[in-house]
């Protein structure tokens, strides 16, 4: 078991138990029970929604110190898929256990709360960016608010949360080496 020292919510998982992925490998699938909260404790996460035209669109990508799926803490199924897109060690508490502590100190539930509300304002800010007309828009957008893009091998998954095809941000990427 891994101790977390860092402060606010993310000491709720002290003693949560240790769940190890390979790159590529399924945490959750949509419509299954919610039984716990998952804490990223290194490596990546990605919460994908399957669109029926078989698109995917990627609503959370956490990454170490983030709570996976936060609104699962209320749910009762998923709503979404999650995978890891890189080898990641997730911290795993039952929810009830969660919801238990989050009632039993204000202080941490004050904390839970504003990370929610910080949340509420990154999705919005990733829902303005899909709004924005071109991919050159969206791709500064998208810098502006998360800073240098991530190493090639994960450049598909920044198309796909600018809703772009990786063809298209990739033209985009050539053009500007060029320029």
């Amino acid at each position: 078991m891994i101790m977390i020292m860092s402060l606010g919510f993310s000491s709720l998982f002290n003693g949560a138990q240790e769940r190890r992925f390979d790159a590529g490998a399924t945490v959750f699938l949509s419509g299954a029970c919610v039984t716990h909260v998952y804490f990223v404790r290194d490596g990546c996460a990605v919460l994908l929604r399957h669109l029926a035209n078989g698109d995917a669109v990627y609503l959370q990508r956490a990454k170490a110190g983030d709570v996976v799926a936060e609104a699962s803490v209320y749910a009762d199924c998923y709503h979404c898929d999650c995978t890891v897109v890189e080898p990641t060690l997730l911290l795993a508490l039952p929810r009830q256990e969660f919801r238990r502590a989050l009632r039993a100190d204000a202080e941490v539930s004050e904390t839970w709360a504003a990370h929610l509300a910080r949340t509420v304002q990154s999705t919005r800010m990733r829902a303005e960016i899909r709004s924005l007309k071109t991919v050159s828009d969206r791709l500064n957008a998208w810098l502006a608010e998360y800073g240098p893009l991530p190493e090639k091998g994960q450049w598909q998954g920044i198309a796909n949360e600018l809703s772009v095809s990786r063809e298209a941000l990739y033209r985009e990427l050539a053009i500007r080496r060029s320029g």
